[in-house]
């Protein structure tokens, strides 16, 4: 006559027979960990890190508004992007910088651009107007 292990819990202690979820310290790895480690780390910039995160300007030359304006008109990122002097850059207006190489004899008034100093004392110079 054989006698019945008795008890609620005995043996597989109700864990069932072999494999992960029958171990001592059983733990399923979490499902968000896995997506967790799909996400890049982001530690700093890497060799970019003392590059400056600020748009640069876009750099245009008096000898190009020499080239492209005519007297009197109005030098401004719109009449830029117009004329096919610039580009957008990423469908977004640029800040565009306008600096003093060449020569400038049309009377232009820029407007809503950057101007460096030799730039502004050649547009004045010519007759025109920074604002």
């Amino acid at each position: 006559m054989k006698v019945g292990r008795g008890g609620k819990r005995g043996k597989t202690s109700g864990r069932g027979t072999k494999g992960q979820l029958a171990r001592a310290g059983r733990k399923l790895r979490p499902e968000l960990r896995d997506l967790i480690k799909k996400i890049p780390k982001l530690r700093g910039r890497g060799k970019n890190s003392f590059l400056s995160i600020q748009t640069k300007p876009a750099v245009i030359n008096i000898s190009a508004i020499e080239t492209h304006f005519s007297n009197g008109d109005k030098v401004s990122p719109a009449t830029l992007a117009e004329k096919g002097v610039i580009k957008h850059y990423k469908g977004k207006k640029q800040v565009i910088k306008i600096l003093g190489s060449g020569e400038l004899t049309k009377k232009v008034s820029v407007v809503a651009c950057l101007v460096s100093e030799t730039a502004k004392q050649a547009i004045e110079k010519a007759g025109g107007s920074v604002k």
